[in-house]
């Protein structure tokens, strides 16, 4: 039988030196990444002040990601994996859930697209990503009862989150007016939302395909944490478009860059990289966050990836498109900041 010593009690100093070893440790793992933050752990409850964005502490916050593709048309990129993969090799911290409402969308099978975004809206809360719920439409106007209906479910089912962000109207179009029909529409979907969600951002469309947003700007929505959408692409929308944000910045609304793309906006041609880079660094200026058009593997030049791109991820740099090589390098950070 062993004799049981006496358990000898830990001096100051060596509590000391073992804490620091675990602080030390903790340090490292953190610095590798291993207990890296999400984007929604760092900036947590997005709000809009002024014209900006700003996060939990009220600092100016730029937000950087992928649209997905209209969820009617290809929504197998609608899932944890592959979010997964824009987040951990994409390094993006918003993704963007663009539910079409018209062309066998929502008005036709509205449970079939709300299970899409579901699918995506609870993978970027489990992955600590941003994610805006998309009502891809270009005639909201006339759809108005059926968008309050979706985003009261969604406002009530995910309202408690920071990660969401609601976007009321996808692209109105250039002939309907902003005072007169895009503005009410917008105010009565934000009243039914703010029933349920009194926090988080509301991105408002504006008219001309969210391009007018100088024209917003002199009439704007009252309340509070609303921002107006902004579309470009890079090929066809140049410094014209570029002084219409800088008049609707002036004018002290906070913009959001929804969809852009970096080719021509039937989503063809060739890559645009000097306007491309022209439009980061205007946007990196005024801090306005951006989603690029788009995650599929639809046969066109805005297509990030390749036809028959897995639905899961794991794409290596021969599966994606020009355009897709490129908005990856521009979200890891890999660009070049200008061009000379």
């Amino acid at each position: 039988m062993f004799m049981k010593s006496t358990p000898k009690s830990i001096s100051p100093k060596r509590k000391l030196i073992h804490s620091l070893i675990i602080s030390t440790v903790f340090a490292f793992f953190l610095l590798s990444g291993n207990l890296a933050q999400t984007a929604v752990e760092k900036y947590g409850q997005l709000s809009v002040k002024g014209n900006k964005v700003v996060d939990k502490s009220g600092n100016p916050v730029q937000l950087k990601g992928m649209s997905l593709f209209w969820s009617q048309e290809i929504g197998k990129y609608y899932n944890y994996s592959a979010i997964k993969w824009l987040r951990d090799d994409w390094k993006c911290t918003i993704v963007r859930a663009a539910m079409a409402v018209e062309g066998g969308g929502y008005l036709t099978n509205p449970e079939r697209e709300k299970q899409k975004v579901d699918s995506a809206v609870n993978a970027a809360i489990k992955l600590g990503l941003y994610i805006l719920i998309d009502w891809h439409d270009h005639h909201g106007q006339r759809h108005t009862a059926q968008s309050q209906k979706f985003f009261a479910e969604m406002a009530q089912k995910y309202g408690k989150y920071p990660n969401i962000i609601y976007e009321l109207y996808n692209e109105p179009l250039n002939n309907v007016s902003w005072a007169d029909s895009i503005k009410p529409y917008h105010e009565a979907v934000i009243a039914t939302i703010r029933k349920y969600d009194t926090k988080n951002i509301i991105v408002c469309g504006t008219r001309t395909w969210s391009q007018d947003v100088d024209e917003a700007s002199l009439n704007p929505i009252k309340g509070d944490n609303i921002a107006y959408a902004l579309h470009y692409y890079a090929a066809t929308h140049k410094q014209d478009l570029r002084n219409k944000a800088d008049a609707a910045l002036k004018n002290g609304i906070a913009l959001f860059v929804t969809e852009f793309g970096t080719v021509f906006a039937n989503g063809d041609g060739d890559v645009n990289y000097e306007e491309s880079r022209l439009w980061w660094d205007f946007c990196d200026k005024h801090q306005l966050s951006w989603c690029n058009w788009s995650v599929c593997d639809k046969k066109e030049s805005s297509a990030a990836l390749k036809p028959g791109a897995s639905a899961t991820g794991g794409w290596d740099l021969n599966m994606l498109n020009p355009s897709g090589i490129l908005v990856r390098s521009e979200l890891r950070g890999e660009n070049k900041p200008t061009l000379k």
